[in-house]
């Protein structure tokens, strides 16, 4: 089973959006197909927060082909396009919420009206392959995995319009409210962003393939991961050791993400070498720290960002130039 893993982040979706778009490129060459998508070399797609947004992107059909509606550039473009409306506060609002600290920092009136532009009226259900997408729900206090598989089998109690299952993994908390969402059966799920419990949602993709066909094996599975860029800010003991709840309620979250995502990496590191099949699994990240004018802020929009991210992301397409063409060649063997 082929998989496909990315990280949350939130405009860092730029670098995991701009590989995607050289390995689309490298599979329609390898295989002759100049119409080839993503959707048709994976099996099954995860994506936390950002991440989810884009595999919502790859997965939807268009309905008038059954095809991707999506090339992997076009799903970029949502950020690209739409990024500095979607992460921008008025001055009121900055006031108001003081800078993010007693409500939410960014109104989610654009990116919902961006989601449901790209989107539409497609739900979890039309999706054209599998995919696993985590958000959390605050009141049942349980971790929510929007499935499009799970839809066949447990029915319109399980399934959800695109556009909400988008807004429910992204709902980062401090930068946007609660996504307040139901189901087409109309139970009411209130989410926040998945990147809490799984932003790097590799590890949980693998143990839903083996939900999917309890005989696969590790080494039946062939998974890319990709990071949205390692931006770990360094915490200093002298300054941390006098911290109270206010100052280190973003530390947290920040701590909290990157480890969980670097915890991952780790577990799926031994899974695959014990298994005898490490070149199966490729892991790709970069170093954000080697770029002078790129600002690995979530939020930070500003079209000289956007464009230094996206710089980023051809940088870290062509320093796996060799390794994205290996796991293009494993994709297309099935």
């Amino acid at each position: 089973m082929r998989i496909l893993s990315i990280d949350g982040g939130g405009i860092l979706g730029i670098i995991p959006g701009q590989v995607l778009i050289s390995l689309e490129q490298k599979l329609q060459q390898i295989s002759g197909n100049a119409d080839m998508r993503i959707a048709d070399a994976f099996d099954l797609i995860a994506g936390t927060s950002t991440g989810g947004i884009l595999t919502c992107l790859y997965l939807c059909p268009d309905k008038a082909t059954g095809r991707p509606k999506f090339s992997a550039k076009e799903a970029v473009a949502l950020y690209l396009q739409n990024g500095d409306n979607i992460f921008d506060v008025s001055i009121f609002k900055n006031i108001e919420s003081l800078g993010g600290m007693t409500d939410e920092k960014y109104s989610a009136d654009t990116l919902e009206k961006v989601l449901k532009d790209y989107l539409g009226d497609m739900k979890l259900s039309d999706l054209l392959k599998p995919c696993l997408i985590p958000a959390y729900d605050i009141t049942r206090r349980k971790a929510q995995f929007f499935n499009s598989a799970d839809v066949a089998k447990k029915g319109s109690e399980w399934d959800f319009y695109l556009h909400d299952v988008a807004r429910g993994t992204s709902a980062a908390p401090t930068y946007f409210e609660p996504a307040n969402i139901s189901s087409l059966g109309r139970t009411v799920y209130p989410l926040v962003d998945g990147g809490l419990f799984a932003n790097n949602p590799a590890m949980c993709a693998c143990i839903e393939a083996f939900s999917m066909n309890p005989e696969l094996k590790v080494s039946d599975l062939k998974v890319l991961s990709l990071g949205t860029g390692d931006a770990d800010k360094s915490y200093h003991y002298s300054e941390a050791k006098n911290w109270g709840k206010l100052n280190w309620l973003l530390p947290v979250l920040d701590i909290l993400t990157s480890a969980g995502a670097e915890t991952v990496d780790y577990q799926i590191q031994k899974l695959f070498s014990s298994a005898g099949c490490s070149e199966q699994h490729l892991r790709l990240q970069i170093d954000l720290g080697a770029f002078s004018d790129v600002d690995g802020a979530f939020d930070n929009a500003s079209e000289g960002n956007m464009s230094a991210l996206e710089r980023a992301g051809k940088a870290l397409a062509e320093s796996s130039d060799d390794k994205l063409t290996v796991f293009a060649n494993m994709l297309l063997e099935v």
